[in-house]
């Protein structure tokens, strides 16, 4: 009787995330699409770093009508448009799932494990090159805020929350389950126009109207998502077995029926199509899209989808 093998429980340990910050050197957190099209000489569809306010001034010829400042302009009764000035420095938002699904893998390293790796990886780059680094990190229950601050201190926090986060939400628990579409939202609030934002998730729970708050933050920032899955939500395991599946707190398993063909192709049809979806969406957007299983080189993946250059 074939059966599935035993799931990995190996989550990542502090020593393997502060190791990390050696292994980022020359890793670039720009989607490498950005330089390709900059190479290409083709506009990149990346807006660079963010341009932060500075002052007011009389409209004049030429100006951008887009940054007129209307308030001053109704309170004066003469045209006014304001200005900006480059930031020095841009933020990197890291935004990273640790729903319950996110805690499952049939082979590899948890869901969360590979978003954990992959979201310090970026982190330590990004403060290397004197980036800020913030992001959200969020349960069904809970979530966290970081902040976005500069130097190893903000990574060294966000390995904190990851380590702390690495638990289970009781099962059965009378708290509010909180949509995916809530955790998007807060990500809006907080991000600031030009900043860099990493999505890690399986991104369950998506919905057609989320894809709004998706547009909404790629149209002013750089945007990339990071889709982790395991091997067995793309395909059922071999016939002939018997598999015994349990959810929540169900006191007797029921069994899966992998031996009907026509089940195991709508089966896969249905994360295929799940899969081209995000990254369709993702394309209209103009957002990077990374597809990682829970067997993959997440940290490779990233490093592929990143540039790779010298701070």
């Amino acid at each position: 009787m074939s059966s599935l093998p035993l799931p990995p429980t190996d989550l990542p340990t502090l020593g393997e995330l502060l190791a990390l910050r050696h292994a980022a050197r020359g890793v670039l957190p720009v989607p490498r699409r950005a330089r390709a099209a900059i190479d290409g000489g083709y506009r990149s569809p990346f807006k660079g770093r963010g341009m932060e306010f500075a002052e007011t001034r009389i409209y004049q010829p030429g100006d951008e009508i887009r940054h007129m400042e209307w308030r001053m302009t109704a309170r004066t009764g003469k045209p006014h448009v304001k200005l900006f000035r480059e930031e020095r420095e841009r933020a990197v938002l890291i935004w990273t799932d640790f729903r319950r699904p996110m805690f499952h893998a049939t082979r590899g390293r948890f869901k969360v494990a590979q978003a954990v790796l992959a979201a310090t990886l970026a982190g330590w780059s990004a403060v290397l090159r004197g980036d800020r680094l913030g992001g959200l990190i969020f349960t069904e229950h809970r979530h966290r805020e970081l902040r976005p601050a500069r130097g190893d201190r903000a990574v060294l926090e966000m390995i904190r929350e990851f380590l702390q986060f690495e638990e289970l939400p009781a099962t059965g628990s009378a708290a509010i389950r909180q949509p995916l579409s809530q955790a998007l939202m807060r990500l809006r609030r907080v991000a600031l126009p030009g900043s860099l934002i990493l999505m890690f998730s399986d991104f369950r729970g998506l919905e057609t109207g989320d894809h709004t708050h998706l547009a909404q933050l790629a149209r002013h920032n750089d945007l990339m998502l990071f889709f982790l899955h395991d091997p067995l939500e793309r395909e059922l395991p071999p016939p002939g077995g018997r598999y015994p599946v349990r959810s929540g707190d169900e006191a007797r398993p029921r069994f899966l029926n992998v031996d009907d063909p026509v089940i195991r192709q709508a089966y896969a049809a249905r994360f295929t199509a799940r899969l081209e979806a995000l990254g369709g969406v993702c394309r209209s957007i103009g957002a990077g899209f990374v597809s990682c299983s829970t067997e993959n080189d997440a940290l490779g993946l990233l490093r592929a989808n990143l540039r790779l250059t010298a701070p």
